[in-house]
């Protein structure tokens, strides 16, 4: 039942990848969930159909897909819908008389192996992922008593997984690692302890430039699905692997290599938050050592009082306004996209009429551009190290 739902019998073998039929498959998964006890015909209508009305005759449609899910499991071996379910104590059962044995069961065993030695969890902990061949049911996961079953082994599946990795970082697994994270993050693209460990395999392996890819694409899909950024912890595990120093010393021609700026787009240097905060960071020693004024602008982008902007816009300003903040500010400024609607600028050498001066010019390069964008543009400067000035 874990991804395609099949049942076999020696050679013979049934899946709901051979059939059409939604109701069928659904009436075999929940006989077969609810095997411990006969169903009445009223609760398999109302499953079966719901609000929808099923004919002038719902009990005689019930017959009818019943007779269906019996011709279906024929083909396992002759009269074995009969024998499969019956009718018993005014209710329809699948039969205890031939043992079945269900994957979910060898899944949930294998993910809680006994107390043992390390080589023996591994082993079962493999087992359990190999199991794992997608959500329960995937083909009805939309079944409201199909919903919590699937959550209850998709969080078993995804602690498996952290139990798994670091067993097969110790015993210096990393491909196997590898293939495993992929597949987990594939099944759960948003959850970062998978990432965590995904970044210390690609590590362990030495394959820096895949770390910074996993942590990049993580960034994009909390953005766009949700508008935050890695948690602490995350950006921690990034900072620890991907500052460690290479063993072998580096002549300084590669050094001044690897610090040239490639690709270098016109305008001020957009980056990453985090980099943004150890530029300001710098920035803030450099103040302090010669008192030259360098202020921080924060431009926010929000909707009319009484329309607020959609996604879509939002998403849309966002974009446009980041590309006239770029080519409206110096080279030598900076600037990252701190949140969902909001830049922060930094601009050097810069007091507070100019840095607003600064702000204005490139609200009014948007409007000039964009006359009929919705998006109603604000911005506070401060300087760096003090308090703000709302303006």
């Amino acid at each position: 039942m874990l991804g395609e739902f099949s049942i076999r019998s020696g050679e013979q073998i049934i899946s709901d990848s051979d059939n059409r039929s939604k109701k069928v498959w659904l009436l075999l998964a929940y006989l077969i969930c609810r095997g411990n006890r006969p169903i009445p015909a009223k609760e398999l209508i109302d499953l079966l159909w719901g609000d929808e009305p099923s004919s002038s005759n719902p009990e005689n449609a019930l017959k009818i897909t019943l007779h269906r899910a019996r011709t279906l499991l024929d083909q396992l071996w002759p009269s074995a819908g009969h024998q499969l379910i019956v009718y018993r104590d005014n209710g329809y059962i699948w039969s205890s008389t031939c043992p079945l044995t269900l994957d979910t069961d060898a899944f949930t065993q294998h993910c809680q192996p006994p107390s043992g030695s390390d080589d023996e969890a591994l082993a079962s902990y493999l087992k359990a992922l190999d199991l794992y061949r997608g959500e329960f049911l995937t083909k009805l996961s939309s079944e409201v008593w199909v919903i919590p079953i699937a959550a209850h082994f998709h969080n078993l599946y995804i602690q498996t997984v952290l139990n798994t990795i670091p067993l097969l970082i110790t015993k210096q697994a990393y491909q196997q690692a590898d293939e495993i994270c992929r597949t987990a993050i594939a099944l759960e693209p948003y959850d970062e302890s998978l990432y965590q460990l995904y970044m210390q395999v690609l590590s362990a392996k030495g394959d820096q430039m895949r770390v910074i890819a996993v942590y990049e694409d993580l960034s994009q899909k909390l953005f766009t699905a949700f508008g935050i950024k890695p948690g602490e912890e995350t950006r921690a595990v990034y900072r620890s692997v991907t500052h460690q120093l290479t063993d072998q010393s580096l002549p300084m021609d590669v050094v001044l290599t690897q610090l040239q700026e490639t690709d270098a787009a016109d305008g001020a240097l957009e980056c990453k938050y985090d980099d943004f905060k150890i530029l300001c960071h710098a920035e803030t020693r450099s103040i302090l050592r010669s008192g030259k004024a360098t202020h921080i602008a924060l431009l926010s982008v929000n909707g009319l009082p009484d329309k607020p902007l959609s996604k879509r816009s939002l998403t849309c300003a966002m974009d446009n306004l980041g590309t006239q903040i770029r080519l409206n500010l110096r080279r030598g400024d900076a600037f990252s996209r701190c949140s969902t609607s909001q830049f922060i600028l930094m601009l050097p050498q810069a007091n507070c009429e100019n840095s607003c001066m600064v702000c204005r010019r490139v609200i009014g390069a948007f409007t000039r551009k964009y006359p009929h964008s919705p998006a109603n543009i604000q911005f506070i400067v401060q300087p760096l190290g003090q308090n703000a000035l709302d303006l």
